[in-house]
């Protein structure tokens, strides 16, 4: 079950690598989304819910957090920055490395037209996987 890292420009998706395993940067995200006061909506695992069907999956987390107090004007602004909101991260074992993506803030600023004040909101996420991956 081998998976290409996307690039950046791919979507406008960032990637970054982490030193732990799939399930320890999950619950480190967790607990770092807890310890910013942020509010945590979601943690699907991908994996157990494709082996729930009978199907194989690499180990995937899809954890879904934000802030109503930064994301509410967004989306009072933009309406359909609600697909992408609140924020998401992908946990995703790549041949033994893990491997930590979202979509970039600035893409979503762009996507949706967003002042700057707006898109300041969302640049938060930048520094939370920045601590999520550090050492």
């Amino acid at each position: 079950m081998s998976g290409s890292v996307p690039k950046r420009s791919e979507a406008a998706i960032v990637t970054k690598q982490s030193p732990r395993p799939v399930r320890e940067t999950v619950a480190r995200l967790v607990e770092i989304i807890s310890d910013k006061g942020l509010t945590l909506f979601a943690v699907i695992d991908q994996r157990e819910e494709a082996r729930r069907v009978g199907l194989e999956l690499r180990s995937t987390t899809l954890v879904i957090f934000g802030s109503p107090v930064a994301g509410t004007p967004v989306m009072d602004a933009a309406p359909l920055a609600a697909l992408d909101l609140p924020l998401k991260v992908v946990i995703w074992d790549n041949d033994g490395q893990t491997i930590v993506s979202y979509v970039a803030p600035d893409a979503l600023a762009h996507r949706y037209d967003l002042r700057a004040d707006l898109a300041s909101n969302l640049a938060g996420i930048d520094g939370l996987t920045d601590a999520l991956i550090a050492r």
